[in-house]
Protein backbone atom coordinates (compact mmCIF):
# COMPACT_ATOMS: atom_id res chain seq x y z
CA UNK A 1 0.00 0.00 0.00
CA UNK A 2 1.36 3.48 -0.56
CA UNK A 3 2.19 5.20 2.53
CA UNK A 4 0.70 8.55 1.90
CA UNK A 5 -3.47 7.88 2.54
CA UNK A 6 -4.17 10.61 -0.09
CA UNK A 7 -3.42 8.10 -3.19
CA UNK A 8 -3.76 4.27 -3.85
CA UNK A 9 -6.29 2.58 -5.10
CA UNK A 10 -9.36 2.65 -3.42
CA UNK A 11 -12.30 -0.15 -4.42
CA UNK A 12 -15.94 0.48 -2.76
CA UNK A 13 -18.20 -2.75 -3.36
CA UNK A 14 -21.87 -1.33 -2.86
CA UNK A 15 -22.80 1.62 -5.16
CA UNK A 16 -25.56 2.92 -3.68
CA UNK A 17 -26.39 5.22 -1.19
CA UNK A 18 -23.50 4.56 1.21
CA UNK A 19 -21.35 3.99 -1.64
CA UNK A 20 -21.68 6.73 -3.23
CA UNK A 21 -21.51 9.03 -0.34
CA UNK A 22 -18.12 7.59 0.64
CA UNK A 23 -16.69 7.88 -2.57
CA UNK A 24 -17.72 11.55 -3.06
CA UNK A 25 -16.43 11.87 0.75
CA UNK A 26 -13.59 10.63 -0.31
CA UNK A 27 -12.45 13.44 -2.71
CA UNK A 28 -13.72 16.22 -0.47
CA UNK A 29 -11.11 15.11 1.79
CA UNK A 30 -8.43 15.32 -1.15
CA UNK A 31 -8.20 11.93 -2.05
CA UNK A 32 -6.16 12.01 -5.54
CA UNK A 33 -5.98 8.03 -6.13
CA UNK A 34 -8.21 5.77 -7.99
CA UNK A 35 -11.99 4.63 -6.73
CA UNK A 36 -13.35 2.00 -8.12
CA UNK A 37 -17.57 1.58 -7.28
CA UNK A 38 -18.77 -2.36 -8.14
CA UNK A 39 -22.81 -2.67 -8.09
CA UNK A 40 -24.77 -5.59 -8.41
CA UNK A 41 -27.75 -3.36 -10.07
CA UNK A 42 -27.11 -2.25 -13.92
CA UNK A 43 -28.21 1.89 -12.52
CA UNK A 44 -26.37 4.24 -11.12
CA UNK A 45 -27.59 4.95 -7.35
CA UNK A 46 -30.97 5.57 -6.58
CA UNK A 47 -33.10 6.36 -3.53
CA UNK A 48 -34.93 3.98 -2.14
CA UNK A 49 -37.04 5.43 0.72
CA UNK A 50 -39.96 6.97 -2.15
CA UNK A 51 -39.86 2.78 -3.78
CA UNK A 52 -42.36 2.37 -0.79
CA UNK A 53 -43.98 5.65 -0.54
CA UNK A 54 -44.10 7.88 -3.73
CA UNK A 55 -43.71 5.35 -6.17
CA UNK A 56 -46.52 3.21 -5.31
CA UNK A 57 -48.84 6.30 -5.22
CA UNK A 58 -47.97 7.34 -8.36
CA UNK A 59 -46.08 10.53 -7.75
CA UNK A 60 -42.54 9.81 -9.06
CA UNK A 61 -41.73 7.24 -11.87
CA UNK A 62 -39.47 3.87 -9.88
CA UNK A 63 -36.56 5.72 -13.00
CA UNK A 64 -37.15 9.08 -11.52
CA UNK A 65 -34.96 8.32 -7.85
CA UNK A 66 -31.56 9.23 -8.62
CA UNK A 67 -29.55 10.24 -6.18
CA UNK A 68 -28.05 13.65 -6.55
CA UNK A 69 -24.35 13.60 -6.97
CA UNK A 70 -22.83 15.93 -4.59
CA UNK A 71 -19.30 16.43 -6.60
CA UNK A 72 -17.72 15.33 -9.76
CA UNK A 73 -16.24 11.59 -8.65
CA UNK A 74 -13.66 11.11 -11.21
CA UNK A 75 -14.61 7.29 -10.49
CA UNK A 76 -14.70 4.11 -12.62
CA UNK A 77 -17.98 2.08 -12.30
CA UNK A 78 -18.36 -1.40 -12.41
CA UNK A 79 -22.04 -1.69 -12.88
CA UNK A 80 -24.10 -4.71 -13.65
CA UNK A 81 -21.86 -7.08 -11.57
CA UNK A 82 -21.60 -8.37 -8.48
CA UNK A 83 -18.44 -9.45 -6.27
CA UNK A 84 -18.23 -12.66 -5.51
CA UNK A 85 -15.09 -13.27 -3.39
CA UNK A 86 -12.38 -11.39 -1.68
CA UNK A 87 -8.71 -12.25 -1.47
CA UNK A 88 -7.52 -10.45 1.39
CA UNK A 89 -3.33 -11.64 1.48
CA UNK A 90 -3.46 -10.50 -2.71
CA UNK A 91 -5.63 -7.65 -2.35
CA UNK A 92 -7.88 -8.05 -4.79
CA UNK A 93 -11.98 -8.62 -4.99
CA UNK A 94 -13.05 -11.26 -7.34
CA UNK A 95 -16.09 -10.60 -9.34
CA UNK A 96 -18.68 -12.78 -10.95
CA UNK A 97 -17.82 -11.73 -14.49
CA UNK A 98 -14.20 -13.47 -13.97
CA UNK A 99 -12.72 -9.79 -13.43
CA UNK A 100 -10.61 -9.02 -9.98
CA UNK A 101 -9.92 -5.80 -8.58
CA UNK A 102 -6.77 -4.97 -6.75
CA UNK A 103 -7.03 -2.56 -3.87
CA UNK A 104 -5.03 -0.77 -1.41
CA UNK A 105 -7.98 0.36 0.89
CA UNK A 106 -10.89 -1.62 0.42
CA UNK A 107 -14.80 -0.07 1.79
CA UNK A 108 -17.38 -2.78 2.10
CA UNK A 109 -21.23 -1.42 1.71
CA UNK A 110 -22.53 -4.11 -0.10
CA UNK A 111 -26.10 -3.51 2.09
CA UNK A 112 -29.34 -6.06 2.09
CA UNK A 113 -31.55 -7.56 -0.07
CA UNK A 114 -35.01 -8.34 0.24
CA UNK A 115 -35.85 -11.83 1.90
CA UNK A 116 -37.53 -13.44 -0.45
CA UNK A 117 -40.65 -16.06 -0.24
CA UNK A 118 -38.78 -19.11 0.86
CA UNK A 119 -40.81 -21.42 -1.19
CA UNK A 120 -39.58 -20.88 -4.52
CA UNK A 121 -42.31 -22.30 -6.57
CA UNK A 122 -45.01 -20.13 -4.57
CA UNK A 123 -42.68 -16.95 -5.21
CA UNK A 124 -42.25 -17.44 -8.85
CA UNK A 125 -46.38 -17.31 -9.01
CA UNK A 126 -47.41 -13.72 -11.60
CA UNK A 127 -48.51 -11.47 -8.83
CA UNK A 128 -45.89 -12.59 -6.03
CA UNK A 129 -43.05 -9.94 -4.98
CA UNK A 130 -40.64 -8.26 -2.69
CA UNK A 131 -40.09 -4.83 -2.84
CA UNK A 132 -36.58 -3.28 -2.73
CA UNK A 133 -35.00 -2.26 -5.47
CA UNK A 134 -36.26 0.13 -8.78
CA UNK A 135 -37.18 -2.84 -10.91
CA UNK A 136 -39.84 -4.19 -7.81
CA UNK A 137 -41.55 -1.11 -7.37
CA UNK A 138 -42.16 0.14 -11.15
CA UNK A 139 -42.80 -4.03 -11.41
CA UNK A 140 -45.48 -3.44 -7.95
CA UNK A 141 -46.92 -0.25 -9.38
CA UNK A 142 -48.13 -1.29 -12.28
CA UNK A 143 -49.72 -4.36 -10.14
CA UNK A 144 -51.06 -1.65 -8.31
CA UNK A 145 -52.19 0.36 -11.30
CA UNK A 146 -54.21 -2.88 -12.74
CA UNK A 147 -56.53 -2.73 -9.68
CA UNK A 148 -56.60 -5.56 -8.06
CA UNK A 149 -59.36 -6.45 -5.95
CA UNK A 150 -57.20 -7.62 -3.27
CA UNK A 151 -53.55 -6.62 -2.20
CA UNK A 152 -52.24 -9.05 0.10
CA UNK A 153 -49.08 -8.04 2.58
CA UNK A 154 -47.00 -10.37 4.30
CA UNK A 155 -45.15 -9.03 7.12
CA UNK A 156 -46.21 -5.54 9.01
CA UNK A 157 -43.25 -3.82 9.42
CA UNK A 158 -42.35 -0.21 7.62
CA UNK A 159 -41.91 -1.22 4.50
CA UNK A 160 -45.23 -3.57 4.62
CA UNK A 161 -47.08 -0.83 6.77
CA UNK A 162 -46.01 1.66 4.43
CA UNK A 163 -47.23 -0.17 1.36
CA UNK A 164 -50.57 -1.02 3.27
CA UNK A 165 -50.64 2.65 3.34
CA UNK A 166 -50.16 3.09 -0.67
CA UNK A 167 -53.05 0.59 -0.95
CA UNK A 168 -55.62 2.15 0.93
CA UNK A 169 -54.85 5.67 -0.36
CA UNK A 170 -55.51 4.03 -3.73
CA UNK A 171 -58.91 2.85 -2.67
CA UNK A 172 -57.63 -0.80 -2.97
CA UNK A 173 -58.39 -3.57 -0.27
CA UNK A 174 -55.37 -4.81 1.65
CA UNK A 175 -55.27 -7.57 4.09
CA UNK A 176 -52.13 -7.58 6.10
CA UNK A 177 -50.79 -10.99 7.68
CA UNK A 178 -48.34 -10.48 10.55
CA UNK A 179 -47.09 -13.42 12.96
CA UNK A 180 -46.55 -10.75 15.52
CA UNK A 181 -48.62 -9.22 18.01
CA UNK A 182 -49.09 -5.81 16.41
CA UNK A 183 -47.66 -3.84 13.08
CA UNK A 184 -44.36 -2.17 13.56
CA UNK A 185 -44.04 -3.94 17.31
CA UNK A 186 -40.33 -5.08 15.88
CA UNK A 187 -38.96 -1.63 15.79
CA UNK A 188 -41.19 -0.05 18.35
CA UNK A 189 -42.60 -2.21 20.62
CA UNK A 190 -46.03 -3.84 21.58
CA UNK A 191 -47.24 -0.41 23.57
CA UNK A 192 -46.71 1.17 20.68
CA UNK A 193 -47.75 -1.95 18.26
CA UNK A 194 -50.86 -1.36 19.93
CA UNK A 195 -52.06 2.18 18.77
CA UNK A 196 -50.70 0.95 15.43
CA UNK A 197 -52.84 -1.72 15.28
CA UNK A 198 -55.83 0.52 15.99
CA UNK A 199 -54.28 3.20 13.06
CA UNK A 200 -54.40 0.32 10.40
CA UNK A 201 -57.87 -0.90 11.41
CA UNK A 202 -59.30 2.38 11.50
CA UNK A 203 -57.87 3.37 7.68
CA UNK A 204 -59.95 -0.06 6.59
CA UNK A 205 -57.01 -2.61 6.82
CA UNK A 206 -57.66 -6.20 7.21
CA UNK A 207 -55.08 -6.68 9.57
CA UNK A 208 -54.16 -10.24 10.78
CA UNK A 209 -51.61 -10.60 13.90
CA UNK A 210 -50.67 -13.39 15.56
CA UNK A 211 -50.97 -15.98 12.42
CA UNK A 212 -48.50 -16.86 8.96
CA UNK A 213 -49.23 -17.32 5.62
CA UNK A 214 -48.72 -21.25 5.17
CA UNK A 215 -49.29 -21.39 1.83
CA UNK A 216 -49.49 -19.13 -1.43
CA UNK A 217 -51.64 -20.62 -4.02
CA UNK A 218 -52.37 -19.97 -7.43
CA UNK A 219 -53.68 -20.96 -10.78
CA UNK A 220 -52.33 -20.98 -14.36
CA UNK A 221 -49.06 -19.39 -13.44
CA UNK A 222 -50.94 -16.47 -11.26
CA UNK A 223 -51.54 -15.95 -7.74
CA UNK A 224 -55.26 -16.73 -6.81
CA UNK A 225 -54.81 -16.34 -2.63
CA UNK A 226 -52.96 -17.65 0.53
CA UNK A 227 -53.86 -19.68 3.25
CA UNK A 228 -53.18 -19.13 6.81
CA UNK A 229 -51.63 -20.93 9.74
CA UNK A 230 -55.40 -20.10 11.74
CA UNK A 231 -57.39 -22.24 9.12
CA UNK A 232 -58.55 -19.40 7.03
CA UNK A 233 -57.77 -18.80 3.11
CA UNK A 234 -57.04 -15.20 1.70
CA UNK A 235 -57.71 -14.64 -2.00
CA UNK A 236 -55.45 -12.06 -3.66
CA UNK A 237 -53.99 -11.13 -7.09
CA UNK A 238 -50.92 -9.58 -5.42
CA UNK A 239 -48.95 -10.10 -2.70
CA UNK A 240 -46.01 -8.43 -1.45
CA UNK A 241 -43.39 -10.53 0.87
CA UNK A 242 -42.04 -7.97 3.71
CA UNK A 243 -39.97 -10.53 5.60
CA UNK A 244 -37.09 -8.42 6.18
CA UNK A 245 -33.38 -7.76 4.40
CA UNK A 246 -30.96 -10.50 3.96
CA UNK A 247 -27.55 -8.45 4.50
CA UNK A 248 -25.31 -9.66 1.35
CA UNK A 249 -22.24 -11.07 3.29
CA UNK A 250 -22.14 -14.52 1.34
CA UNK A 251 -19.46 -13.22 -1.38
CA UNK A 252 -17.16 -12.76 1.62
CA UNK A 253 -17.84 -16.34 3.46
CA UNK A 254 -13.97 -17.34 2.54
CA UNK A 255 -12.47 -14.00 3.42
CA UNK A 256 -11.64 -14.65 7.16
CA UNK A 257 -13.40 -11.65 8.09
CA UNK A 258 -15.86 -10.89 11.26
CA UNK A 259 -18.71 -11.47 8.54
CA UNK A 260 -21.78 -13.62 8.22
CA UNK A 261 -25.80 -12.63 8.21
CA UNK A 262 -25.94 -10.31 10.94
CA UNK A 263 -23.40 -8.25 9.14
CA UNK A 264 -19.92 -7.21 9.13
CA UNK A 265 -18.49 -6.37 12.48
CA UNK A 266 -15.91 -3.56 12.68
CA UNK A 267 -14.67 -0.97 15.06
CA UNK A 268 -16.40 2.59 16.40
CA UNK A 269 -14.27 3.89 13.34
CA UNK A 270 -15.75 1.26 10.50
CA UNK A 271 -12.88 -0.50 10.45
CA UNK A 272 -13.35 -4.05 9.56
CA UNK A 273 -12.84 -6.81 12.26
CA UNK A 274 -11.18 -10.27 11.11
CA UNK A 275 -12.34 -13.37 12.36
CA UNK A 276 -10.12 -13.48 15.15
CA UNK A 277 -11.33 -10.30 16.45
CA UNK A 278 -7.94 -8.14 15.38
CA UNK A 279 -9.34 -5.14 13.46
CA UNK A 280 -7.75 -4.50 10.52
CA UNK A 281 -6.75 -1.64 8.39
CA UNK A 282 -7.17 -1.36 5.08
CA UNK A 283 -10.55 -2.85 4.74
CA UNK A 284 -13.74 -0.65 5.99
CA UNK A 285 -17.43 -1.28 6.30
CA UNK A 286 -20.74 1.32 6.23
CA UNK A 287 -24.20 0.92 5.56
CA UNK A 288 -26.89 -1.40 6.55
CA UNK A 289 -24.27 -4.52 6.23
CA UNK A 290 -22.28 -2.89 9.14
CA UNK A 291 -22.40 -4.00 12.50
CA UNK A 292 -21.44 -0.97 14.65
CA UNK A 293 -20.53 -0.51 18.45
CA UNK A 294 -21.90 2.02 19.93
CA UNK A 295 -21.54 3.79 23.86
CA UNK A 296 -24.82 4.85 24.72
CA UNK A 297 -26.29 1.29 23.88
CA UNK A 298 -23.70 -0.59 26.47
CA UNK A 299 -21.30 -0.95 23.20
CA UNK A 300 -23.32 -3.75 21.40
CA UNK A 301 -22.95 -4.51 17.86
CA UNK A 302 -25.58 -2.45 16.14
CA UNK A 303 -26.87 -2.95 12.61
CA UNK A 304 -29.23 -0.23 11.28
CA UNK A 305 -31.57 -0.66 7.78
CA UNK A 306 -31.53 3.30 8.21
CA UNK A 307 -30.88 6.12 5.37
CA UNK A 308 -29.64 8.54 7.36
CA UNK A 309 -26.91 6.47 9.51
CA UNK A 310 -25.73 4.92 5.87
CA UNK A 311 -24.59 8.69 4.78
CA UNK A 312 -23.34 9.00 8.46
CA UNK A 313 -21.03 6.18 8.57
CA UNK A 314 -20.18 6.31 4.80
CA UNK A 315 -18.49 10.03 5.99
CA UNK A 316 -16.78 8.65 8.64
CA UNK A 317 -15.47 5.60 6.68
CA UNK A 318 -14.20 7.49 4.02
CA UNK A 319 -12.28 10.52 6.52
CA UNK A 320 -10.76 7.65 8.40
CA UNK A 321 -9.60 6.09 4.59
CA UNK A 322 -7.32 8.26 4.23
CA UNK A 323 -6.10 9.53 7.43
CA UNK A 324 -3.53 9.22 9.97
CA UNK A 325 -4.50 6.96 13.11
CA UNK A 326 -4.42 10.51 15.46
CA UNK A 327 -6.82 12.04 13.06
CA UNK A 328 -9.32 9.21 12.57
CA UNK A 329 -12.59 9.96 14.20
CA UNK A 330 -15.66 7.42 15.54
CA UNK A 331 -19.30 7.02 14.11
CA UNK A 332 -21.26 7.69 17.09
CA UNK A 333 -23.87 9.08 15.78
CA UNK A 334 -27.23 8.45 17.34
CA UNK A 335 -29.67 6.77 15.37
CA UNK A 336 -32.73 8.19 13.61
CA UNK A 337 -35.11 7.16 10.73
CA UNK A 338 -38.68 8.04 9.55
CA UNK A 339 -42.28 7.21 8.04
CA UNK A 340 -45.11 8.43 6.22
CA UNK A 341 -48.24 5.85 6.08
CA UNK A 342 -51.48 6.79 7.09
CA UNK A 343 -51.30 10.18 6.71
CA UNK A 344 -48.96 10.46 9.54
CA UNK A 345 -45.15 11.75 9.45
CA UNK A 346 -43.44 8.87 12.30
CA UNK A 347 -39.90 9.98 13.33
CA UNK A 348 -37.78 8.36 15.91
CA UNK A 349 -34.60 9.05 17.65
CA UNK A 350 -32.35 6.59 19.64
CA UNK A 351 -32.87 2.42 19.55
CA UNK A 352 -36.65 2.20 21.06
CA UNK A 353 -35.93 -1.58 21.15
CA UNK A 354 -33.28 -0.93 23.75
CA UNK A 355 -35.81 0.10 25.74
CA UNK A 356 -37.62 -1.78 29.13
CA UNK A 357 -40.23 1.13 29.68
CA UNK A 358 -42.14 3.56 27.56
CA UNK A 359 -44.39 6.76 28.11
CA UNK A 360 -46.43 8.93 26.43
CA UNK A 361 -44.69 11.91 27.26
CA UNK A 362 -46.62 14.85 25.28
CA UNK A 363 -50.26 14.19 23.29
CA UNK A 364 -52.78 11.89 23.15
CA UNK A 365 -53.29 9.42 20.21
CA UNK A 366 -56.84 10.17 19.43
CA UNK A 367 -54.79 13.49 17.93
CA UNK A 368 -52.48 11.43 16.24
CA UNK A 369 -50.12 14.31 17.35
CA UNK A 370 -47.47 12.39 20.10
CA UNK A 371 -44.53 12.17 21.68
CA UNK A 372 -43.58 8.55 22.68
CA UNK A 373 -40.30 8.53 25.47
CA UNK A 374 -38.14 5.60 25.57
CA UNK A 375 -35.96 4.30 28.96
CA UNK A 376 -33.52 1.73 30.00
CA UNK A 377 -32.59 1.44 33.26
CA UNK A 378 -34.00 4.96 34.35
CA UNK A 379 -32.09 6.66 31.18
CA UNK A 380 -33.77 8.06 28.22
CA UNK A 381 -32.62 6.02 25.22
CA UNK A 382 -34.97 6.67 22.31
CA UNK A 383 -38.22 8.75 21.61
CA UNK A 384 -40.71 8.43 18.72
CA UNK A 385 -42.78 11.41 17.31
CA UNK A 386 -45.99 10.90 15.04
CA UNK A 387 -45.96 14.73 13.92
CA UNK A 388 -44.31 15.89 16.18
CA UNK A 389 -40.84 16.23 14.64
CA UNK A 390 -40.03 19.62 16.24
CA UNK A 391 -38.98 17.89 19.39
CA UNK A 392 -36.59 14.99 17.73
CA UNK A 393 -33.22 17.58 18.50
CA UNK A 394 -34.58 17.79 21.77
CA UNK A 395 -34.84 14.35 22.40
CA UNK A 396 -31.89 13.77 21.05
CA UNK A 397 -30.04 15.90 23.43
CA UNK A 398 -31.35 13.72 25.96
CA UNK A 399 -30.13 10.67 24.97
CA UNK A 400 -26.77 11.87 24.09
CA UNK A 401 -26.31 12.90 27.44
CA UNK A 402 -27.88 9.83 29.12
CA UNK A 403 -30.98 11.83 30.76
CA UNK A 404 -33.15 10.25 33.50
CA UNK A 405 -36.33 8.40 32.50
CA UNK A 406 -39.05 9.50 32.61
CA UNK A 407 -38.32 13.03 31.43
CA UNK A 408 -39.31 15.40 34.20
CA UNK A 409 -40.93 18.72 34.12
CA UNK A 410 -39.72 21.27 31.88
CA UNK A 411 -38.03 18.40 29.18
CA UNK A 412 -40.66 19.68 27.24
CA UNK A 413 -44.05 21.58 26.45
CA UNK A 414 -47.33 20.06 27.95
CA UNK A 415 -46.04 16.38 29.30
CA UNK A 416 -48.64 13.89 30.06
CA UNK A 417 -49.36 12.63 33.55
CA UNK A 418 -49.15 9.16 32.14
CA UNK A 419 -46.95 6.46 34.12
CA UNK A 420 -44.10 4.89 32.40
CA UNK A 421 -45.11 1.51 30.76
CA UNK A 422 -43.45 -1.66 29.82
CA UNK A 423 -42.05 -1.35 26.58
CA UNK A 424 -42.91 -4.64 25.27
CA UNK A 425 -40.32 -5.45 23.06
CA UNK A 426 -40.77 -8.89 21.25
CA UNK A 427 -37.88 -11.10 20.43
CA UNK A 428 -37.46 -11.19 16.55
CA UNK A 429 -38.04 -14.52 16.32
CA UNK A 430 -41.47 -14.18 16.75
CA UNK A 431 -41.85 -11.98 14.14
CA UNK A 432 -42.67 -12.15 10.75
CA UNK A 433 -40.44 -8.92 9.63
CA UNK A 434 -36.96 -8.61 10.22
CA UNK A 435 -36.58 -5.58 12.32
CA UNK A 436 -34.92 -2.13 11.17
CA UNK A 437 -32.35 -1.98 14.10
CA UNK A 438 -30.56 -4.97 15.62
CA UNK A 439 -28.64 -5.07 18.94
CA UNK A 440 -26.39 -8.34 17.80
CA UNK A 441 -24.74 -8.04 20.94
CA UNK A 442 -20.56 -9.30 21.49
CA UNK A 443 -21.39 -12.24 19.59
CA UNK A 444 -19.41 -13.38 16.67
CA UNK A 445 -21.30 -15.57 13.56
CA UNK A 446 -18.65 -17.89 13.79
CA UNK A 447 -17.60 -20.36 16.51
CA UNK A 448 -14.12 -21.22 15.95
CA UNK A 449 -11.87 -24.13 17.40
CA UNK A 450 -8.03 -21.70 18.26
CA UNK A 451 -4.97 -23.66 17.66
CA UNK A 452 -2.39 -22.32 19.80
CA UNK A 453 0.91 -22.28 17.70
CA UNK A 454 3.77 -24.55 18.69
CA UNK A 455 6.62 -22.86 20.81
Amino acid sequence: MNSEPKDGRIVIVGASLAGLRAAETLRDKGFTGSITLVGEEPQLPYDRPPLSKAVLLGRAGAKDCGLPGRRPLDAQWRLGVRATGLDGDAKRVLLADGGQLPYDRLLIATGTRARPWPNPQEAALEGVLTLRTSEDAGRLAGLLDAGPQRVLVIGAGFTGSEIASACRERGLEVTVVERGRAPLIGALGGTVGTWATRLQRAHGVDLRCGVTVTALHGRGGRLTGAELSDGSRVDAEVAVVCLGAVRNTEWLADSGLAAGPRGVACDAGCRVFNMYGIVTDDIFVAGDVARFPHPLFEYQLIALEHWGNAIAQAEVAAHNMVSPGPRRRPHLAVPSFWSSQFGLNIKSVGVPTFSDRVVLAQGVPEERRLVAVYGYRGRITAAVTVNRAKWLEHYRHLIETAAPFPPGPGAADHLTDQEPVPSDVPDPRVLSHGPTVALTGHLPDLRLTLLKPAG
